[in-house]
């Protein structure tokens, strides 16, 4: 089915993953926070732990997939910068953000963060089989619904202080609005608990994730314009007109993931899988086979970013599983001979180009910064070597 699974392998085995490990720093722990698009590296830059929880996913599941010491050596080197540096023992939960020497410079929570690191202590866990990573991440889910849900209006508060009070939500914000809720911080808590559901089959994690399921369906899935709302209010209203294109294909597929997962079976649910991805295929794919950013207020972002390319090939791929349409299977290989044409940085001691701008060009965002890491390009390759 896939023809182009070979070549993806060796991208992860022979690019992204040897790139990573030449980041590591050995003598701070954890990796190296910045990347400049001149491949300048600033071993003094702080460390985001979304960044450092995504390289300890990135390593635990290639070593899953295909095994090799040398990436479980790294999962290692990760989950102990993030055990011993990013969790904060007297207040519980993962800061934001550390400085080059492992230092808190911002103590803030955010649900999302508490979600990647749920993530990537799961997966570390089936590679590693060390109970305390399962423990953390079991306590780690414990404390998102203790503190992090909203019971009244099902959903999950966004961002705290470091003592769990509740604060404005700056950092999944965007656009010139404050969201109260916002489409992002689901998803990867839906991602994160199916990973933990995987390991871990508690009862009441399965309902839970069952849940958030129909949340999307019934509060975030508009089933109009097929679109995934973004930003929202107390009262699931969007506060924005929206449309983030990678977002939206990403979530198909994981949220077929954790249907998959917990066994649900709701024929509703598979149409609005389904024709997220055909919308935005129809909306958003581009006559160079890539995927363009987003849309506010009708006007269009065309910058091509690496994530939302790597993202969009799962999710095609995963209705042609289902449907066998050609045409999502065209939409994968075209997306990945653009992959291959535009994103891939082939530049000695390069990865991934963070985007390429609507005349064809790299923009100048960090190779490596805190939100990039080898989560996105990784899994892809990981899903694309597992998948046909």
């Amino acid at each position: 089915m896939i023809d182009f699974k070979e070549e993806v392998k060796a991208e992860l085995t022979e690019h992204i993953i040897p790139f990573w490990i030449n980041l590591r720093d050995d003598e701070n722990g954890g990796f190296y926070g910045s990347l400049s698009t001149d491949l300048e590296l600033d071993k003094k830059a702080d460390k985001g732990i979304i960044a450092h929880a995504r390289i300890l996913w990135t390593f635990s599941a290639v070593y899953n997939e295909i095994g090799g010491e040398e990436n479980l050596k790294n999962a290692k080197h990760a989950y102990e910068f993030l055990i011993n540096k990013g969790l904060d023992k007297e207040y519980k939960g993962f800061y934001w953000m550390l400085d080059y020497k492992g230092n808190k410079t911002d103590t803030r929570k955010h649900i999302y963060v508490q979600s990647f690191c749920i993530y990537a202590l799961s997966e570390y866990y089936r590679a590693s089989k060390n109970e305390k990573a399962l423990e953390y991440a079991i306590d780690l889910y414990n404390l998102v619904e203790d503190t992090g849900f909203d019971k009244d209006i099902k959903a999950y508060r966004e961002e705290f202080n470091r003592e769990w009070e509740e604060a404005i939500n700056e950092m999944l914000s965007e656009n010139g609005v404050i969201a109260d809720i916002t489409m992002n911080t689901h998803l990867h808590v839906l991602e994160a608990y199916t990973n933990l559901y995987l390991v871990w089959q508690d009862e009441g994690l399965k309902k839970v994730i069952e849940n958030l399921i129909y949340v999307f369906y019934e509060k975030i899935y508009d089933k109009e314009t097929k679109f995934l709302k973004v930003f929202l209010n107390k009262n699931w209203q969007s506060i924005i007109d929206l449309k983030s294109f990678g977002h939206d294909i990403e979530a198909s597929w994981l949220i077929d993931d954790a249907i998959k997962a917990i066994g649900l079976k709701d024929e509703k649910l598979d149409k609005m899988i389904i024709d997220i991805a055909y919308n935005i295929g129809e909306y958003a794919i581009q006559e160079d086979g890539s995927l363009i950013n987003e849309e506010e207020n009708s006007i269009k972002d065309f910058d091509r970013v690496w994530w939302v390319q790597a993202e969009a090939v799962i999710g095609f791929l995963n209705i042609y599983e289902k449907n066998k349409d050609e045409l999502m299977l065209t939409y994968a290989k075209d997306l990945w001979t653009y992959i291959k044409d535009k994103i891939i940085d082939k530049r000695p001691g390069a990865e991934w180009y963070q985007s390429i701008n609507a005349k064809g060009n790299p923009t100048t965002r960090r190779i490596v910064e805190p939100w990039k890491a080898p989560y996105h390009n990784g899994r892809f390759c990981l899903e694309i070597m597992k998948r046909g």
